[in-house]
């Protein structure tokens, strides 16, 4: 991905994945990073980044997105996660 925002290195989350920007009357599909972080010092939150490769995009800029979770917030988002894995799974046996 030339022109990264995000820094990519051994530690990342997921890197290419399929991802997919959605907006009225379009659809870009691109391959994506996915990472999620804490501060190193003094943890007081935890960061779920997005980036799509922009070399792909036709409708958008390069960007990343960033949403910003509480220790309780990350973990619902890690049950429901696993819930729907789960459910996918399920369906696929």
């Amino acid at each position: 991905m030339p022109d990264r925002i995000m820094r990519v290195n051994a530690y990342t989350t997921f890197d290419l994945l399929d991802g997919e920007a959605t907006g009225h009357g379009w659809t870009d599909e691109a391959l994506a990073i996915l990472n999620v972080t804490a501060p190193r010092e003094n943890p007081d939150h935890v960061s779920l980044e997005l980036e799509l490769d922009n070399t792909d995009l036709e409708n958008l800029p390069a960007h990343a997105d960033s949403v910003t979770l509480s220790a309780e917030q990350a973990r619902t988002l890690a049950a429901e996660l696993e819930k729907q894995a789960d459910r996918v799974e399920a369906a696929g046996e």
